[in-house]
């Protein structure tokens, strides 16, 4: 799995000009799926991202989590962080799984994002979305379970 984790002020997803899920401070998480992901490396993803120490304290560092200044989560899906554009000009996606095992790893992170203690705002799988967001730092992070195992 491979995730893109901004570090928001707020963030929004709306699917056909409808609202679909809002959050304040927190991550706004885009989500993949790869053909070798197991419901396992879905649990160490989300405990490593919903860990990160990535807001500032009151001396300026980096050094509060998630949970330390109560934020939220906000979960896109986005099969397109496994695109191949190292032939032509058109991105290939078959690094990408398919849906049979893309959904299920998806609704299980959004279930591990739960468990840890942050009910996640989220978008819908295989959808057409708008995804609006006012980065802070910014801060982005790239996190990929083959830097896990």
């Amino acid at each position: 799995m491979k995730a893109v984790v901004t570090r928001v002020n707020s963030a929004s997803v709306s699917i056909d000009g409808e609202l679909h899920g809002k959050i304040g401070k927190g991550f706004l998480i885009l989500l993949g799926v790869g053909p070798d992901d197991t419901p396992e490396l879905c649990t160490k993803l989300a405990e490593k991202i919903l860990g990160l120490r990535v807001f500032r304290d009151e001396n300026d560092k980096m050094n509060l989590s998630l949970s330390d200044v109560g934020g939220g989560v906000l979960v896109v899906s986005q099969f397109t962080l496994y695109g191949d554009v190292s032939h032509g000009r058109r991105p290939s996606f078959f690094g990408a799984a398919k849906p049979e095992l893309a959904i299920g790893l998806y609704e299980q992170f959004l279930r591990e994002c739960e468990r840890l203690g942050f009910a996640p705002q989220h978008g819908e799988f295989g959808a057409y979305m708008q995804v609006e967001s006012v980065n802070d730092g910014p801060v982005t992070l790239i996190v990929d379970t083959n830097d896990l195992k």
